[in-house]
């Protein structure tokens, strides 16, 4: 029912497959409305022609429909009983358990001034040693998993919410299947680890363009427990790819011209407000932080694709899974994929040997790559090819394999282990002096 300071209108002007617009004043963007009881969003306003985007779509609309403007763009109540639940677009609980009490927010707002940014130098353990040796992840820092669709980036995305060294992980679901969508809420509930997780959850039965205010909805919740509760919080979206297609739906509803790939020429920017939450807050204000970790699913493995383009551009790095055919097994491509900030970390706030075991490891690897190649041209291998390739393949295994879960002393000592199975000191190109404190007797 309305209420009395609503404004309602009953004369729409223009109606498309997911649009609706009238001639409204006093409304501002992004604004709430309901179109013949349908939940819609202000997407664009010229003058007193307003235009509004209908989240289940126009079918059944009528020109003399009812539209109440609410006055409010779409809001997250936040408290600390976000904690353990699970929630649709617009922030409402889908676990059975009761509404969540607490300040409401709007979503959506502007990324945290630069001023007010520390430089990133706090270590964010995963737990996948993939991640955590070659590729080091730091709080405040925004880096996408880039993976072929039929590749198990959710389970990853489990592992790491299971793993990771955070006070606070929060889930933003997009375009689940209901599969998936069980499948986080039996890992989280059997693990018994969901009192520090929030979910929000878009799947495939619901509607493309709620996508859209999912990552919003996750962030909103992350800056509260980052500035208000000055937590270490890190956000898993997952996947930016139907995000992308859902912005593409509605802009082609809108009669927009479509960019490269047929995206929208707003790409750059609407992924930008999302990865730019990224934020480590100097201790005077809290010293809480927001870690962001996005998937982003590759079309037949194009990375030249405008959403994994422009992913990359944005973020500081990327991470890369890839089957490895030797182990059987999904791992974490130690040459595709690259943390632009690992060395804040990497032997600061890990062990001293940090540094040098992930160079002599990837170098290894790479000797072993190129062994391979020999043998498949049909050219004999040296002794020490024959000993890059049992290295590599045991590094995948025991390092680089998704379902590896050690932590950050472990995988430096398996490293040594493997480096004094396979070959002479000399051979690693270690410092001496690491050499002779680490090297296995």
């Amino acid at each position: 029912m309305a209420k009395a300071f609503q404004k309602i209108y009953t004369q729409i002007t223009a109606i498309t497959k997911a649009t609706c617009s009238l001639k409204a004043e006093g409304v501002g963007n992004d604004e709430l409305a309901t179109v013949n009881g349908k939940l819609a969003q202000v997407v664009k306003i010229i003058g007193d022609e307003v235009t509004l985007q209908v989240f289940q779509g126009t079918e059944g609309i009528p020109t003399n429909a009812e539209v109440v403007f609410l006055g409010k763009a779409p809001s997250l109540k936040v408290s600390d009983q976000l904690a353990g639940r699970f929630f649709n677009a617009y922030g409402e609980p889908i676990d059975g358990g009761p509404a969540v009490e607490g300040k409401e927010i709007e979503i959506g707002g502007p990324s945290v001034n630069p001023v007010r940014r520390k430089q990133p130098s706090e270590l964010i353990a995963t737990g996948i040693a993939g991640i955590d040796l070659n590729n080091t992840l730091v709080s405040g820092q925004k880096i996408p998993f880039f993976a072929d669709p039929d590749q198990p980036y959710n389970q990853v995305m489990a592992n790491v919410a299971l793993r990771a060294e955070a006070d606070k992980i929060i889930l933003g679901g997009m375009g689940l299947t209901n599969d998936d969508y069980l499948y986080f809420k039996n890992v989280f509930s059997n693990a018994g680890v969901l009192d520090h997780i929030v979910s929000f959850v878009n799947t495939t039965e619901n509607p493309p363009v709620e996508r859209l205010l999912i990552p919003d909805m996750a962030l909103t919740a992350a800056e509260y427990f980052a500035v208000e509760k000055h937590e270490k919080v890190l956000v898993l979206l997952t996947d930016m790819t139907l995000y992308a297609d859902a912005l593409a739906i509605v802009s082609n509803r809108m009669d927009q011209i479509p960019s490269k790939d047929s995206m929208p020429g707003s790409l750059y920017s609407d992924l930008a407000k999302i990865y730019e939450k990224a934020v480590q807050f100097p201790e005077e204000i809290g010293g809480g932080s927001i870690t962001i970790i996005a998937v982003t699913t590759l079309s037949g493995g194009d990375i030249t694709h405008a959403i994994p383009d422009n992913t990359g551009y944005i973020t500081e790095g990327q991470l890369y899974l890839r089957r490895d055919s030797e182990i059987g097994k999904v791992i974490v491509d130690p040459f595709r994929s690259l943390s632009r900030l690992k060395q804040l970390v990497a032997g600061k706030k890990t062990r001293e040997d940090h540094p040098q075991v992930m160079n002599a490891a990837v170098r290894l690897y790479a000797d072993a790559a190129n062994a391979k190649t020999k043998k498949e041209n049909g050219f004999d291998l040296t002794d020490y090819d024959i000993r890059c390739l049992d290295f590599a393949r045991d590094y995948s295994r025991e390092i680089l394999a998704i379902d590896v879960n050690i932590n950050t002393v472990q995988m430096l000592d398996v490293a040594w282990s493997l480096f004094g199975k396979y070959f002479k000191p000399e051979e690693v190109n270690i410092k001496a002096a690491l050499v002779e404190k680490y090297w296995p007797k």
